[in-house]
């Protein structure tokens, strides 16, 4: 996809055991298709005790940057703390772009209603990306639990787990392609 030219800031947090910098590739490659990106280091633990930190490091960036449309997201743990906010956020969060939602922890399954317990009061678009082999979103589990959402387009990968690289490019070109069809921010 050739670089865009857009007003938007797209903020993301890392997956659990990750930091700011192993979102560097999705930051690089946004950027490079014209986006203005960055990631944020988020607080261990809860994803509902990371809200805060997230949201106050993404207002830093907002002030700095003056961009006028928003879009939150992330890897996982990371995804699932953007969700959270733009839950509480609904008139700030203009997008929400997930890679790997963690659906449900291995081997329980049954915990994917609590997770997405909060997805009803998330008014903006939602990109969801996902390995159709992800210990954490059985697929058929994922695909019934995106009618929480007001707006979604579900995209999986076939033969792959919790993690997006091997398809890193195809994943960058959704996520414009997502913001673009949105228009400026």
């Amino acid at each position: 996809m050739e670089p865009a030219s857009n007003d938007w800031l797209i903020v993301l947090g890392h997956g659990a055991s990750g930091t700011a910098a192993s979102m560097a590739p999705y930051v690089t490659g946004l950027r490079a298709l014209g986006f203005d990106a960055e990631a944020i280091d988020l607080r261990r633990g809860k994803a509902e005790d990371a809200q805060a930190g997230f949201w106050s490091s993404t207002e830093l960036l907002r002030v700095d940057r003056g961009s006028a449309g928003l879009a939150l997201g992330g890897q996982s743990f990371g995804g699932r703390v953007a969700s959270l906010v733009a839950a509480e956020r609904p008139a700030d969060v203009r997008a929400l772009v997930c890679f790997s939602y963690p659906l449900h922890r291995p081997g329980a399954p049954e915990t994917w209603d609590a997770r997405t317990a909060h997805w009803p009061r998330i008014g903006c678009p939602v990109l969801l990306l996902s390995g159709e082999s992800d210990p954490f979103a059985r697929i058929d589990l994922l695909r019934a639990a995106i009618v929480r959402l007001a707006t979604v387009e579900l995209v999986t990968y076939p033969r792959l787990g919790h993690g997006l690289r091997p398809v890193l490019p195809d994943v960058l070109d959704r996520v414009a392609s997502f913001l673009t069809a949105l228009g400026d921010g």
